[in-house]
């Protein structure tokens, strides 16, 4: 078991990394109090709930079972979670466990930000997305028709138990989904690493347990960093989102769970390259060893046809980061490093756009 630290003074928790669901006694340590509810859904709940009982012989534990998919990642969904927590009369000490992947935790951070003002909770994350991204750093919510996550709090969980052991029971498409996220840290980050998936991406996909208990921990270290710096994204934390106002559209366009958020975010990052190259800051290299990185991950490279231009502009621009009227994206100056910006021609960014619906061997990227 590997162990690292958010540092946010005294809001600071840390975050394990290995078979961490078999340690005894750890879980308990970061719920101080006897009444427990732990959200989950109905995917994961019959997988790992047991487990999660078992290492709380002596706490009182209630359980919410969610409906599985992102499409549930909502205000009604929400409203389950208290109407759960009202009906059992917890109080003020419970603590919430989020067990799950990224809605489940995101949904279960926002309820305990919200419930009787603040309660605790835990981020057990199930998924590799979830483990490496949402489950730390603090951002919780929920979606709205009209934008991803426009609805939420910054809130930071007692700690993450990321038990690389759940992975083993991942579909193929979800692995490859966090496995994205995984190569943003290289990008606005990390060369070293990137080049380190670059040769190691089979490892991945085979749930190698070396090669993603590395992946892991290099990764939530990088955003531990970032967000130490930057806990509720006034500046430099707006890297982490590389790709994803680009990927956010997508999501957004084509209905929630139909593209994963990973899948989403993938072809958002080659499109963050592709128009980093244009406005010359990126050389073609780092594009094309962004695009093939992503086609050895099992990742989407080129967008869905039936998006146009005038909804990708009109998605972006409900995006969180735009300040004044202007979309910002996270765009890069070189391989591991990244950069804020809200001057983007737009020529070049219809550009990027349109080649983005184009395969490969069509798009002059």
């Amino acid at each position: 078991m590997k162990q690292l630290n958010v540092d946010l003074g005294e809001r600071s928790y840390p975050i394990y990394i290995g078979s961490v669901l078999k340690q005894d006694g750890l879980l308990a340590k970061h719920i101080k109090a006897k009444q427990v509810c732990v959200v989950s859904n109905t995917t994961v709940a019959p997988l790992y709930l047991k487990l999660i009982r078992n290492s709380l012989p002596d706490h009182s534990i209630i359980t919410i079972n969610l409906p599985d998919g992102e499409e549930h990642k909502d205000l009604t969904t929400l409203n389950t979670i208290f109407d759960t927590l009202l009906t059992n009369r917890q109080n003020r000490t419970t603590t919430l466990v989020a067990l799950g992947g990224g809605v489940v935790g995101d949904m279960t951070g926002f309820a305990a930000a919200c419930y009787q003002r603040g309660v605790p909770f835990v981020q057990v994350p199930t998924t590799l997305l979830s483990q490496v991204d949402s489950s730390v750093g603090g951002k919780t919510g929920v979606n709205h028709a009209q934008g991803k996550n426009m609805i939420g709090a910054f809130y930071q969980p007692q700690a993450v138990l990321a038990d690389t052991d759940v992975l083993l029971t991942l579909p193929e498409r979800e692995l490859s989904a966090g496995i994205a996220e995984i190569i943003k840290y290289g990008l606005i980050s990390d060369a070293e690493f990137f080049a380190w998936l670059e040769d190691n991406m089979d490892a991945l996909l085979a749930c190698d347990k070396q090669a993603l208990g590395h992946a892991i921990h290099r990764s939530c270290e990088i955003k531990a960093e970032v967000v130490a710096q930057d806990e509720r994204e006034g500046g430099i934390r707006a890297i982490l989102n590389l790709g994803h106002t680009f990927g956010h559209a997508i999501e957004t366009a084509m209905g929630y769970g139909v593209w994963l958020h990973g899948e989403a975010v993938a072809a958002g990052m080659l499109m963050a390259a592709d128009l980093s190259r244009r406005m010359g800051m990126l050389d073609q290299s780092v594009v094309d060893r962004t695009q093939a990185l992503l086609l050895k991950a099992k990742l989407p490279v080129v967008t869905p046809a039936e998006i146009t231009d005038k909804q990708y502009l009109s998605l972006m621009s409900v995006d969180k980061k735009v300040l004044d009227g202007k979309i910002r994206l996270v765009l890069l100056k070189g391989l591991g490093e990244a950069m804020v910006t809200s001057e983007v021609p737009k020529v070049l960014l219809h550009k990027t756009i349109q080649v983005s619906r184009l395969p490969a061997e069509q798009a002059r990227r």
